[in-house]
């Protein structure tokens, strides 16, 4: 059949360019009678579900349609019959080897030299990396969305709490702004790259008590040791360990190891089974107070980052100083 009026020459060369644009297109081109038998099948789609043109012409098209997606193809030849063309139907087909990939399917009505519909041809392009870059940004737009939700309340219940036990607007200004600075240390360490999946998103035990410590410690002459194993901490668990350590590290500065008056904070991680202990010990040239007569807002905060931690914390005023034992479930670490 010539071709809006070409010569049999021009019809060749039309031919000749679409077989090659087929037989060299990434994307899966083949061709399937009504009844739903393979007729062509180019290299793309040998690429993509790892038939050879050999092994898949002559067979049904159900060679690569999983057992729960045979409606859709049911539902494809419908429309087809109807002379309608489906375009950018996104599902998913089977391999060879019984791997599935996502895909997105265009398929539209083949027809005969007298406009009879005989068959379908279909188009199919691996969505898979694509799929998967949507499903990340989706995870990191939830990611982003529970941390901002999570650090308005954090931030509204510091402001309330801590204008409780201040004694000054200059007091109150100074404690809160010293506990979302070491939050806003804490959670940088934990913020994805772009584009990361924040799911696989860990930082460091060690890490992140560096950063919390880092603004109490000297820099000629280091007052602050930390020893022993490391573990990762995810970000579930990030703002009460946080919070856990700033109170600590905060109570070392005014009254401990950490005052301006000078002593050592020896910190000392070991685990055993599901168990992480973590020994926090203050030595200082000049004793050390004893317990407090009363709990402050520090007190109450620390209690509550070790609840939502599932942990215990036991302290111990010493000869040598200050020890404090804190025992936490690795599990609620990483989650």
């Amino acid at each position: 059949m010539l071709l809006g009026g070409a010569s049999a020459g021009e019809t060749q060369d039309a031919a000749a360019w679409l077989a090659a644009i087929v037989e060299n297109s990434d994307d899966a081109i083949l061709s399937k009678t009504l009844e739903g038998i393979i007729t062509s099948w180019n290299p793309g789609a040998a690429r993509l579900f790892g038939f050879s043109a050999v092994e898949a012409i002559g067979q049904p098209i159900t060679i690569i349609i999983p057992e729960e997606r045979r409606a859709e193809e049911t539902t494809i030849i419908g429309k087809i019959r109807q002379g309608e063309r489906v375009e950018h139907f996104q599902t998913v087909r089977r391999r060879k080897d019984g791997t599935l990939v996502d895909i997105s399917l265009t398929v539209s009505p083949v027809r005969d030299r007298k406009g009879c519909i005989i068959g379908a041809s279909k188009i199919a392009r691996d969505i898979t990396e694509t799929r998967r870059a949507a499903e990340r940004q989706m995870l990191l737009l939830r990611e982003m969305n529970h941390r901002i939700k999570n650090l308005f309340a954090l931030t509204t219940g510091l402001v309330t709490l801590s204008a409780r036990g201040a004694g000054s607007v200059e007091q109150l200004k100074a404690d809160l702004s010293e506990r979302i600075s070491s939050l806003a240390r804490a959670h940088h360490l934990t913020l994805p790259e772009f584009g990361a999946d924040p799911a696989a998103n860990v930082t460091t035990l060690r890490a992140l008590l560096e950063a919390i410590l880092a603004p109490y410690d000297e820099i000629v002459a280091s007052r602050v040791e930390i020893h022993g194993c490391d573990v990762p901490v995810g970000s579930g668990a990030l703002t009460s360990l946080a919070l856990l350590f700033h109170e600590l590290a905060t109570n070392a500065a005014k009254y401990g190891a950490l005052s301006p008056d000078g002593g050592k904070l020896a910190i000392h991680v070991t685990t055993e089974g599901k168990s992480l202990t973590l020994h926090w010990l203050e030595t200082a040239p000049a004793k050390l107070g004893g317990a407090p007569e009363r709990e402050g807002f520090g007190s109450h905060l620390e209690q509550a980052s070790i609840r939502g931690l599932r942990g215990m914390i036991e302290r111990a005023w010493r000869p040598e100083g200050l020890a404090i034992d804190i025992r936490l479930p690795l599990a609620q670490l990483v989650s």
